[in-house]
């Protein structure tokens, strides 16, 4: 059986932390491909908060371009009303059929708010959730979390033993509205995407100032 990982984000912008997390659960849980997914109308963030999703999803596009693993998908962008994880993981299951495996990989910091999120159960029925670990998250919430939660959900849960790369993408965004140096922490053509089209300075970094999540 096919094994699809899935990640999905802001990535506002994408960064090396993103890249390491899905590699290493590409590799950690025997993935035949990861496939990016840039949300196309976050939920939690008002609107204006977000950089315009083609932004986000091209520099998706650069950012993995290089490694034969990766794929990355407009669904969300292409389909009407606020992104749903649980409508993204349907349609996937829809579209390849019972044969692939999902495999939802997720920060720590995300899976503990998961059971605020549309209809959590089904996404545990949809796909495995593989947590990863995330700078400053707390491991021990994750497990005292899983321990909570019913065994038969529970047991669809993979928390990953993977070293994470300290970056955010908000702080990114605070440098790079700044005007100080963002070299090394994001891939170089994502940064030259950035500054061809002044993204994260004067207005659009008044907007992104606004304490909207990462």
């Amino acid at each position: 059986m096919k094994r699809l990982g899935v990640l999905g984000g802001t990535f506002d912008p994408i960064h090396f932390g993103h890249l390491v997390a899905a590699e290493a659960a590409a590799e950690v849980l025997d993935l035949d491909r990861v496939l990016f997914v840039p949300c196309g109308r976050p939920p939690h963030r008002p609107a204006g908060q977000t950089t315009p999703a083609e932004h986000r999803y091209l520099m998706t596009v650069l950012a993995t371009a290089g490694n034969p693993r990766f794929r990355v998908s407009r669904m969300e962008l292409d389909r009407p009303g606020p992104s749903y994880t649980v409508d993204t993981l349907e349609e996937l299951r829809a579209e390849l059929g019972p044969d692939v495996a999902l495999i939802f990989i997720v920060g720590a910091d995300a899976f503990l708010g998961m059971d605020r999120w549309k209809d959590p159960e089904r996404i545990l029925e949809l796909a495995e959730v593989a947590v990863v670990s995330r700078p400053g998250w707390n491991d021990g919430a994750v497990e005292a979390r899983l321990q909570a939660m019913p065994a038969h959900l529970a047991a669809r849960v993979r928390h990953l033993d993977i070293d994470p790369l300290n970056i955010s993408a908000r702080e990114l965004r605070r440098r790079l509205s700044q005007g100080r140096s963002v070299r090394y922490l994001l891939p170089q053509q994502v940064l030259d995407y950035i500054q061809q089209h002044g993204l994260y300075r004067g207005s659009h970094a008044e907007l992104m100032e606004q304490k909207a999540p990462c």
